[in-house]
């Protein structure tokens, strides 16, 4: 089975480009070639945002596409008038927070959509699929954290922790959160690559609890080989914040909670990796090896 990966040099592309490497597959990646490869499968260079380097895919036919890089509706419908559709399926790459802050959780699949939210081209590239009659399966992950995560997720509580730098929390500490490990989702994609049930379905994907951001802290504290007593918590109200501040947190400052039972059915997945050892995974095995020497800690006066 011959598949195209858009992306897959970094974070989740790079560990499924790893399981689809073990398990076989013919791969090709199609990357700016910015970040090392695997020497053994074929690499493609060019930016996708110009035509000129999408049409070096022109006339390639792929069984499935992957695409982990693309932002908004352009990106992918710019691959597919290259390559035309692929012959199985393409699996996309979406967000959890493509959804609208909710009273009613957990949030699943037909919750209310945002808009306004920043990954608002990721729900326009899922309908333009379903509109298109192109196969696909979407994934919608919630915060990812493990191993080479590059978003500040686990790595802004970490800094604060081993620095002794108070760690701002909003409100009471109580607002609840969902985070899901890498390699469990890496796995969900796995699972669906060959799976006819995943044709056409819209998955959220993450750990299967929640959690409080006090109860993150604690945990990111025990994951460093420190307690919550051990630490310094800052608590402060949101409320009146403006945008720029509550950006100075690094997670949605609402209560953010999936249901993952579609998957879990459709798939015979669930997530396998704990909180407590996916924190310890990313502290022990990816921050002790490229923590900052001095991290700025100076957006945290926002949060007063």
């Amino acid at each position: 089975m011959k598949i195209l990966v858009m992306g897959g040099t970094r974070f989740v592309g790079k560990y499924l480009v790893s399981k689809l490497m073990n398990a076989g597959y013919e791969l090709t990646l199609f990357t700016r070639g910015n970040q090392p490869f695997p020497s053994s499968i074929e690499h493609v260079k060019g930016d996708r945002s110009k035509q000129e380097c999408l049409e070096l895919l022109d006339g390639r036919s792929f069984d499935i596409i992957i695409d982990t890089s693309g932002r908004k509706l352009e990106d992918t419908k710019r691959l597919i008038e290259v390559t035309g559709p692929p012959k199985y399926k393409l699996i996309y790459i979406s967000s959890a927070g493509v959804y609208a802050s909710s009273s009613l959780l957990p949030i699943d699949e037909n919750s209310e959509i945002d808009p306004l939210s920043r990954h608002i081209g990721k729900v326009k590239t899922e309908n333009w699929l379903i509109n298109e009659c192109i196969p696909f399966t979407s994934f919608r992950p919630t915060y990812i954290y493990g191993p080479g995560n590059y978003n500040p997720i686990e790595k802004w509580f970490f800094d604060r922790i081993v620095n002794n730098q108070p760690i701002p929390i909003p409100s009471d500490g109580n607002i609840v959160t969902q985070l899901g490990h890498v390699s469990d989702l890496t796995e969900a994609i796995f699972k669906s690559i060959e799976a006819d049930i995943s044709i056409n379905r819209i998955y959220n994907c993450s750990g299967k609890q929640a959690i409080t951001f006090k109860g993150l802290a604690s945990q990111a504290a025990i994951a460093c080989g420190l307690k919550l007593d051990d630490i310094k918590i800052k608590y402060f109200d949101y409320s009146t914040l403006d945008p720029k501040a509550r950006k100075a947190f690094p997670l949605r400052i609402s209560h953010f909670f999936t249901d993952i039972s579609r998957i879990e059915s459709d798939l015979n997945w669930t997530p396998t990796i704990s909180l407590n050892d996916g924190l310890k995974d990313s502290y022990d095995n990816d921050y002790l090896y490229n923590k900052d020497s001095k991290p700025d800690f100076s957006m945290d006066d926002l949060l007063a």
